[in-house]
């Protein structure tokens, strides 16, 4: 768990709990006991921590959240050392965060490579640091920067913390052990953080909560670290150090902080392919060819620039590639303007891109991903020249969103090689892929899928063959009681409101006008059979259009329109409906409910892996609100027996063919949950 060695009159403790020297019981109780013989060791002057492997620390053991606290805790630990009569300093690379930054803040100095990142990201788990960092970082660094670290949960470079005063020095990582230990030979005596006094500020905490009362407004974690921190300039440490651990004790068993640790898990499992021996091979991809240069082609070739990876990318004509070549180029520029990239990085990634008219020229990619419209006949015309030029043992992928890959590589001679890659728009933002398995998709290729994926940054999530796979055929009885209760007497702004409210960045109607009201539309302005051709006959197809189901202003802003609410009457009164009141508890039950009623048939059908897999599509493809933990671990919190009565209430409206999954009805019984 840690290893010690005496340098003359130096002792070096070294984290070594790969793969990042999680902060287990096991390790604080040796950390301890380490720290404790040190005070009698004649022969120690001063203590060098460091970690073993490629980083400090990356913090607690998550998994012990949920359980009685075991042996020494975090907070004696630290209390130790920075208690020590020997000077210790942190010798940081890589990555010190969370509970590892705080073993830091408790030394007496610290040093870090260029490289390092140190952070404290327990706000991404709906927590605060509960071992002293919310009192130790502001009398080191200020309330200003301790705000925006704590609040944010974003890391900070080596750079800039030596610039705020979290760091001493920085050091060289070759020879970081011996770097360190000549700085610890310099050090005389002893200097607590704890001694420290926070400059006071009384406007500090009003400003910095009004700036940033959007991101904070539904949030437990952010408000906690907030009045944490307050702590540190109001109470002497100990008092707001206690406070500190009052405040991380009612959040741990809180909601929002069990969801989140949820989601942490959750894509962590979505990784792992059940029936998927770990030591599968891995077909080599070194150069992608992509077909289409629309928006998706385009966003999903950026992904692979981005990461260093060669594409080739295929359009029918040559005004449709210059203007997707154009439009990438554009993205990455933004990026430079904003500081994110820098124009060599954007020079690096375009020439790794190489448009062409020539479909041959795919012959030697390693996987050739087909990005083009939803059209089965095309697709499959696709799929069969490139089975004709592909190499043997090239992967063929196809970008579809609800068209049955199974059918797509059955004009191929080589379905095992066939797969489907679903991003999400915009693909070079979004890390959604459900990496789509066919009936015939071979093992090594699936696995290749999800590795590729994730070499791009992204999340991919294993689903087998349906219309929609998960997300999508989740999203249509949402969509489908969306139109349904505009005609019955909602308004589009009151079904997006209840969405909003609840914590999704947009609500149905607003996503449609963002996708294209026209998206599927048959284009004939005479044929007005739903809601959407009336819309779509009236020119209204979405923000493209600044007007869908809203007004739009030149900054996309939306406003109700008055159009539409005519549109919705005379279409409800041609079809002979009468308006009524609906409730938000109604929206709630045919839009969310019947999302979760969809998922338990994906799981009943074993479309999805599991539960926590269908979390993660909606978490990173569709917005929901991460403190509530994706639409399956919300339906088990509720309560599935709520989630079937609030089906059972409105079952007649929300469609003749619409069914209760068996799997939810029996868990709502015997008080099961989805994920068990």
């Amino acid at each position: 768990m840690i290893e010690t060695k005496l340098h003359d009159d130096v002792l070096e403790i070294v984290l070594a709990n790969a793969p990042v020297n999680a902060l287990g019981a096991g390790v604080r109780f040796a950390l301890s006991q380490a720290i404790e013989n040190a005070q009698t060791d004649v022969h120690v002057r001063v203590i060098v921590i460091r970690g073993a492997g490629k980083l400090f620390s990356g913090g607690a053991d998550i998994t012990e959240f949920d359980q009685p606290p075991t042996g020494c805790t975090l907070p004696a630990v630290i209390d130790a050392i920075e208690a020590s009569s020997k000077p210790v300093v942190a010798a940081i690379h890589g990555m010190a965060l969370g509970g590892g930054l705080e073993i830091a803040l408790g030394c007496h100095y610290r040093l870090a490579t260029r490289t390092a990142k140190l952070g404290l990201p327990e706000v991404s788990l709906g927590i605060l640091p509960g071992a002293g960092g919310t009192q130790r970082l502001p009398r080191l660094v200020g309330l200003e920067a301790a705000l925006d670290m704590i609040v944010s949960g974003s890391p900070v470079s080596a750079s800039k913390a030596l610039e705020i005063g979290l760091v001493n020095q920085l050091i060289d990582e070759q020879g970081l052990a011996a770097n360190a230990i000549a700085y610890a030979r310099t050090i005389d005596a002893p200097r607590r953080t704890r001694d420290r006094r926070v400059s006071s500020d009384a406007g500090a905490f009003e400003r910095f909560a009004a700036a940033n009362a959007r991101k904070i407004k539904d949030l437990d974690a952010p408000k906690a670290c907030i009045a944490a921190i307050k702590a540190s300039v109001d109470l002497p440490f100990d008092e707001g150090q206690a406070l500190e651990r009052e405040l991380f004790a009612e959040l741990v068993a809180g909601a929002q902080s069990t969801a989140l640790r949820h989601a942490f898990f959750a894509e962590r499992a979505a990784g792992k392919v059940l029936g998927l021996a770990k030591e599968t091979p891995r077909r080599p991809i070194t150069k992608i060819g992509v077909i289409g240069a629309g928006t998706m082609g385009g966003g999903i070739s950026m992904n692979f620039l981005s990461a260093g990876i060669g594409v080739t990318i295929v359009d029918m004509t040559g005004e449709a590639l210059e203007r997707g070549v154009g439009l990438m180029r554009a993205n990455y520029e933004a990026s430079a303007r904003k500081g994110r990239l820098s124009s060599e990085q954007v020079k690096e990634a375009m020439d790794l891109l190489t448009p062409t008219l020539d479909f041959d020229a795919l012959e030697d990619c390693d996987l050739i991903i087909e990005a083009v419209y939803e059209n089965m006949a095309v697709k499959k015309e696709i799929f069969a020249r490139l089975d004709d030029i592909a190499k043997p043992g090239a992967i063929l992928a196809s970008n579809t969103s609800y068209l049955s890959i199974d059918e797509i590589a059955s004009v191929t001679n080589r379905p095992a090689d066939v797969l489907g890659l679903h991003f999400f728009s915009p693909a070079n933002v979004m890390k959604l892929v459900e990496v789509v398995r066919g009936a015939k998709t071979a093992d090594d290729v699936l696995a290749t899928g999800m590795s590729i994926a994730r070499t791009i940054g992204k999340v991919p999530v294993v689903a087998r063959v349906c219309y929609g796979f998960i997300g999508n055929r989740m999203l249509i009885p949402r969509q489908d009681n969306a139109y349904a209760m505009l005609l019955e007497g909602a308004t589009p702004e009151q079904i997006d409101r209840v969405h909003t409210d609840f914590g999704m960045p947009m609500g149905p109607l607003q996503m449609i006008d963002l996708a294209g009201v026209d998206i599927g539309w048959h284009r004939d302005t005479d044929r007005v059979e739903s809601l959407q051709d009336a819309l779509c006959a009236a020119g209204r197809w979405g923000q493209k259009t600044k007007a869908g189901f809203y007004d739009y202003d030149d900054k996309r802003k939306p406003t109700p329109s008055p159009v539409v609410a005519e549109i919705i009457d005379d279409f409800r009164n041609r079809a002979g409906l009468k308006r009524r009141a609906i409730s938000d508890d109604e929206i709630v039950a045919r839009t969310l409910y019947t999302m979760v009623n969809e998922g338990a048939k994906i799981l009943e059908e074993d479309i999805a892996q599991r539960a926590s897999d269908i979390d993660v599509v909606w978490l990173y493809g569709y917005g929901w609100p991460r403190h509530k933990g994706g639409p399956m671990f919300w339906a088990d919190q509720i309560g599935l027996a709520t989630v079937v009565q609030g089906l059972e209430r409105y079952a007649a409206r929300i469609g003749e063919d619409f069914s209760i999954a068996s799997l939810l009805s029996r868990r709502a019984v015997d008080g099961g949950s989805l994920e068990k």
